[in-house]
Order: structure tokens, then sequence, then C-alpha cells
């Protein structure tokens, strides 16, 4: 796979801010992946999602250093208009970019915006409600609807936008756990039949081990940790250091194989409940001998 996201060098300090918010970040995202951020609050996580999709350095002014591309274009002298076909953002709080009464209105804004024809804006609605599994809400009124499905309302009006990216930013922080699996089912859908490229910032981290083909940790600023779910969470002892959450069930699994004596186990260490279920079965079959 083409790499479609990649940032070199990436420096930034807001324009008031006394450190940097960023600092010589270099990363590569694969077209059709789907790559997790995490690290613990002021990280640079939404900052480094910023970078990505224009904010900074067209809303957000600072000391910018380093160069970001998106689909072949540079973020820094691209427009938003440039933008709007290859790189979507959704927020943490759906209500917050909200525009419109109503499903359809709110899915049908973007493409209005671009001057595109009624006909090809209805073809783009029907197929991003599709693509999220909400067209019985195309007919509902935003303000009656669950937070997942708000959520997923504000996928879809990014999607009509036709984006090879989509960025997401803690879009389930605020949601309950039925709404939080809607969002991330909806997510794994998107990225694995429909092959749309998956940026998502979340402290979920069993949902993205689940999710996502690599995650990237970040810690004030920098990256430093990146790589497939496993080896990531294999650096519990890291992840804890730098305030990132470790899964559950990683966490107990590790504590519980190193009172064993059976360390060696570690690389076939589950990261879900679903992969712990054998290895316990095994392991209270032998009485918990090596």
């Amino acid at each position: 796979m083409s790499e479609i996201v990649k940032v070199e060098n990436l420096s930034f300090r807001y324009k008031r801010g006394t450190t940097p918010a960023l600092t010589d970040i270099n990363l590569s995202v694969r077209a059709g992946e789907f790559v997790g951020i995490t690290g613990a609050a002021g990280a640079g996580k939404t900052t480094l999602l910023s970078c990505i999709n224009g904010v900074v350095p067209h809303y957000y002014s600072g000391d910018l250093q380093g160069q970001v591309t998106v689909n072949g274009l540079d973020i820094a002298t691209s427009t938003f208009r440039d933008l709007a076909s290859h790189v979507g953002t959704v927020f943490e709080d759906p209500d917050f970019q909200m525009v419109s009464i109503s499903v359809e209105e709110e899915v049908a804004f973007g493409p209005e915006n671009l001057g595109i024809p009624p006909d090809e804006i209805e073809v783009r609605i029907q197929d991003a409600l599709q693509k999220t599994r909400i067209s019985d809400l195309r007919e509902r009124t935003i303000s009656t609807l669950s937070g997942g499905q708000k959520q997923r309302v504000a996928i879809s009006a990014v999607l009509s936008m036709l984006p090879r990216v989509l960025l997401l930013d803690e879009p389930t922080s605020e949601l309950d756990p039925i709404g939080t699996h809607e969002v991330f089912s909806a997510l794994r859908e998107l990225n694995r039949q429909v092959g749309i490229t998956v940026v998502m910032v979340s402290q979920k981290m069993e949902r993205l081990v689940e999710n996502a083909d690599r995650i990237l940790v970040l810690s004030e600023g920098r990256l430093i940790l990146g790589g497939p779910p496993r080896e990531v969470c294999l650096q519990h002892d890291l992840l804890e250091q730098v305030g990132a959450r470790v899964p559950q069930v990683a966490e107990f699994m590790i504590s519980l194989l190193s009172r064993l004596n059976r360390s060696r186990q570690r690389d076939l260490m589950p990261l879900t409940v679903e992969g712990a279920v054998p290895m316990l079965r095994e392991i209270l079959d032998k009485g918990g001998v090596a």
C-alpha cells in the first residue's frame, strides 16, 4: 500500500505557547490503514491531527517546522477547499460540528457548499448514510438522536465530501458503551470494506487494539512508541510511565504470567477477552504449571 499521509520533521509551538506542542514528529500512514493515536492529556494528539487536516497553520498560527502531506498535497500551501476531498475530520462532540436540523440536511451541507450538482448530492447522501448504516435516520431531526447516532451522522457528513483519509479526535469519549460500539463498528466497516484510511485519537485502548493496524503513542509532544497493537502493549511499563492506558486484559495477563513464571509466553499474550479465554483455560487445566 502506498503512503497517503506523510509527516516529516514536524515541530509546532502555538503562538502564545511557552513550550512546543509537537517536537520532531516523523510518521507515515499507508492508504487503507487504521492507525490509532493515544497518550495522556496534553500529549499533543489533537495538535497532530490539526497539522494533518490543515487547522494548523491555517486557523491556529505559531512556529511551524517540517512538512505534512496528504495524498500528495502540502497541507501548509493548500486551502481547506483543496483538502476537502482528501481529508475529513470528526470531533469529540458531535453537536459541536452539527450545522443543520435534519440528518439529510447535515449530510448534504458540505457538498452543497462546494457547488456539487443536486443529482450528485443525492447520490452522496445515499452512499454516506448506507456506509454508516443509518439510512433509516435520513428524515430524523438530529436533536432526537442518541450520542452514537449523532456521531455516525457526523461521520456521514464527512464521507459525503468523499475524503480519502478520515481523522477522528476522541469520537467516543462522551458516549456510553452502546454508542461506542456503534461508532467503532461503523469505522471498522468503512476501513475494511470500503478501504477508507482511518487515523483515530482515542484513550480507549481496548477498542484500539481490536481495530487498529498500528498504535502510535505520544508523550509531551513526542512520538515515543509505535507499532502493531501487541508490540505496543508489551511495553506496558513505558505506557504506564507516560500516562497512557494499558488494555485491562493485557495488564491482567502480563501480571498473571509473571506470577506463574510464564513470562516467556508474553509474545502470545492476548489483548482481548475473547483471546484470553483459551489461555486462561489452559492455565487452569494445568493448575498454573509452566
